[in-house]
């Protein structure tokens, strides 16, 4: 399965079937009023079929990353719910791309007890196994591919240990 359509998963199902009610709504609104303007003027053919067919596919969209914001910033383990509400209310889809830019790293899984772990902690909270390359001397979490530690400095071993 591709991964495109392991992210579709992630929206639930509420917010699919609200997606297209709300979509279908607005473009028959629209339909409804571009062919029966309540000014009497007449509208180009090309408008008729574009602009519904356009608020159709804007709403579509906008309601599903909404609802991916949603069971995104749940499965990442954040404030789902208040991203969710910023996602609305922010206008111009600008809650949305800040979610993109702000979410947090995907959790981890312990290697030892296999409890999902938050990407900015160190260490398992459920059995305190180390879930990230740590540095001997200060025991602060370090990258893979540094020399030396940015906390404290100490030279770090040749090859840290891969995390899962």
């Amino acid at each position: 399965m591709s991964k495109f359509q392991d992210n579709i998963r992630i929206i639930p199902r509420a917010a699919k079937v609200t997606a297209w009610i709300v979509s279908l709504g607005f473009g028959l609104a629209l339909g409804i009023l571009v062919t029966h303007p309540p000014d009497g003027k007449p509208v180009p053919l090309a408008a008729k079929i574009l602009m519904p067919f356009f608020i159709f596919v804007a709403a579509l969209v906008y309601i599903h990353l909404i609802g991916y914001v949603y069971g995104d910033a749940k499965r990442r383990g954040m404030r789902y719910v208040m991203w969710t509400l910023l996602a609305i209310f922010i206008p111009d889809a600008i809650g949305i791309i800040l979610y993109f830019i702000l979410r947090d790293a995907m959790p981890v899984t312990c290697p030892s007890c296999g409890t999902s772990v938050l990407s900015k902690f160190t260490f398992c909270p459920n059995c305190g196994t180390s879930v990230k390359p740590t540095c001997p001397h200060c025991g602060k979490a370090v990258e893979l591919g540094w020399t030396h530690c940015a906390h404290c400095g100490s030279t770090l071993p040749g090859h840290l240990p891969r995390t899962p």
